[in-house]
């Protein structure tokens, strides 16, 4: 079996792009209301660990992506079911991509969990992965926006009726007002754009953004519950640019070095552990170089 691509919420599983792709596991037990009961808390995390450990009997390994704009319960709870497993073979992922742009990330780990890859390379992979994904969204207010700089000349212009904005979370951060020719940077590489309208019109990143970027592909997906609480408006249409072809990101996995952790041996690449989060030890230093002395052989 694959190595088990796992979430903290539903709406992080987008449609498998075809019959081989497996579909991620939704952790049920895992997202707490602040109001559960304690006996509630204590059933759930029963709940948890049961899914969890029927995760790894069938698969070997569990990588979980959890987003770092999840309340503190969440990444406490998936700490404390590892804690009580006592399990090595869970990896935690934190990423900082925005929801639509997660839920690319997880599709992507799905694809390249039935190829050749161990789990710590995969896991390894969500990295260098996120570096590759352009996610985005189109507002209608950046008044509050706290996840992107903004400046306070762009503040100010949100408060003009009618004005919006495009906001480019990753790879890298950029706010362009709309109205001008300028665009957020795009990639580079050929993408499939997917977008999630709120309360605003996709018309711009159909029309105008998807073109530009030379996108191979725009599709229209639902709009994560949590986009408009990360991007602090409902005005918004959220977007996300990546590499579709799983044999492009196979090429782009299989190009990285890989190592075998120190710690706990399982291999990786990058400079981390993703299962036991150990660094990679600085590597020695190259010996010394000595000049032999006149009439020496």
């Amino acid at each position: 079996m694959p190595t088990a691509i796992a979430v903290t919420s539903p709406e992080l599983v987008l449609p498998s792009p075809d019959r081989h792709t497996p579909t991620a596991a939704v952790l049920q037990g895992v997202a707490q209301s602040p109001k559960t009961s304690a006996a509630r808390t204590a059933s759930s995390l029963d709940d948890a660990l049961t899914e969890m450990h029927t995760l790894i009997e069938h698969h070997g390994h569990v990588i979980v992506l959890c987003p770092a704009s999840a309340p503190p319960a969440v990444p406490h709870r998936l700490h404390a079911i590892r804690s009580v497993l006592e399990s090595d073979r869970i990896a935690i992922v934190r990423s900082d991509l925005p929801p639509l742009g997660l839920s690319v990330l997880a599709l992507q780990l799905r694809q390249l969990s039935i190829c050749d890859f161990s789990p710590g390379v995969l896991a390894c992979a969500a990295r260098l992965l996120s570096h590759y994904i352009y996610a985005g969204a189109l507002l209608g207010s950046v008044a509050k926006l706290d996840r992107v700089p903004v400046s306070l000349r762009s503040h100010t212009k949100s408060w003009v009726p009618g004005a919006q904005f495009a906001v480019l979370a990753a790879p890298r951060p950029e706010l362009v007002k709309l109205g001008g020719e300028a665009l957020p940077a795009g990639p580079g590489f050929s993408t499939k754009l997917l977008y999630a309208a709120g309360q605003l019109a996709p018309d711009w990143v159909v029309d105008t953004l998807a073109p530009a970027w030379n996108a191979q592909g725009c599709a229209d997906v639902e709009l994560p519950a949590d986009s408009p609480r990360w991007w602090a408006t409902g005005k918004v249409v959220e977007f996300a640019a990546a590499i579709p072809d799983i044999s492009v990101l196979y090429q782009l996995v299989s190009s990285v070095r890989r190592e075998d952790c120190h710690w706990c041996g399982l291999e990786l690449i990058g400079d981390r552990c993703a299962f036991c989060a150990a660094p990679m030890p600085p590597a020695a230093p190259e010996p010394a170089v000595h000049a032999l002395p006149r009439g020496g052989t």
